[in-house]
């Protein structure tokens, strides 16, 4: 999981963001699952990714993070 610190939150259903989630998924296929949530206390959105490899976990995660901070910008 990966909070990424927000000024504002952004929309998590843009085309950016569904378009990189889109593509997490496709690479991750029936082998993990993708959450991406805003924080309802704190300025941060949330991108958990589960999967059976921790490498590509980690670059789905830190990719997204990535889509979340830069739709925030």
């Amino acid at each position: 999981m990966v909070n990424v610190r927000v000024a504002e939150t952004p929309d998590l259903e843009s085309a950016a963001i569904k378009a990189s989630v889109a593509a997490a998924e496709r690479q991750l296929g029936d082998r993990g699952r993708i959450v991406l949530r805003a924080s309802g206390t704190e300025p941060v959105v949330r991108v958990m990714v589960e999967g059976d490899d921790a490498d590509e976990v980690e670059s789905l995660a830190s990719k997204l993070a990535e889509a979340v901070s830069s739709a925030a910008a």
